[in-house]
């Protein structure tokens, strides 16, 4: 592969990310490296995608992304919405991310007792 396919390659790969981004409001980012999985975010991963498939939330998304390092959080979330700073949620069940569902994805109040900040 040549260096201008790559750049093309590149760049196409940006702007589906970016249109992607703008086709919804929010993102559900369940963390899915291996302590996540461990520690049960597989579970918590269906139950958003169940709780948002559901409500017929066509504007959210649910994704799994890798490790970020935080192993003894895991199960670890984090919500982003378009125009605000992430939230991300910690030590996660799938009783939890319903009430964050309800709460936070829908009735638009972060649930505060799950929250962790970034720096850990």
């Amino acid at each position: 592969m040549k260096p201008e396919d790559l750049k093309k390659a590149r760049e196409k790969a940006a702007a589906d990310r970016a249109k992607r981004e703008e086709s919804f409001r929010m993102e559900i980012r369940i963390d899915m490296g291996t302590s996540g999985i461990a520690a049960g975010a597989r579970s918590v991963l269906e139950a958003f995608e169940q709780g948002v498939a559901e409500k017929g939330m066509n504007d959210v998304a649910v994704l799994s992304t890798g490790e970020r390092g935080w192993a003894s959080c895991e199960p670890v979330a984090e919500v982003r919405e378009r125009g605000k700073d992430p939230v991300f949620y910690s030590c996660l069940t799938a009783k939890k991310a319903q009430r964050i569902l309800e709460e936070h994805i829908v009735g638009g109040a972060p649930v505060a007792e799950y929250q962790i900040h970034p720096a850990g």
